[in-house]
């Protein structure tokens, strides 16, 4: 992966862009600190996909995934009540 700092990268960006068509995902650094990477769309819904299992994959797999099912427990706060005249 090549490494491209915040301000060249501003700079010379349609470069940036077909550098991640055409060799893959390119770092973007701040300060020498790795901040961002450009990766194709290709790649992006492929990681998204794997990221999160499909309904199937859940409900076919081999222990219980009820914690990713369920919403986590949400605290409910009362609003205060508007007088309407």
């Amino acid at each position: 992966m090549a490494s491209w700092q915040v301000q060249d990268a501003k700079a010379r960006f349609s470069e940036l862009l077909n550098a991640t068509i055409k060799k893959g995902p390119q770092v973007v650094t701040r300060r020498g600190i790795e901040t961002a990477v450009l990766v194709p769309i290709e790649e992006w819904h492929r990681l998204q996909r794997a990221a999160r299992p499909g309904l199937k994959d859940v409900l076919l797999a081999p222990e219980a995934r009820f914690e990713n099912l369920l919403a986590g427990n949400r605290t409910l706060r009362r609003r205060a009540a508007v007088e309407f005249k």
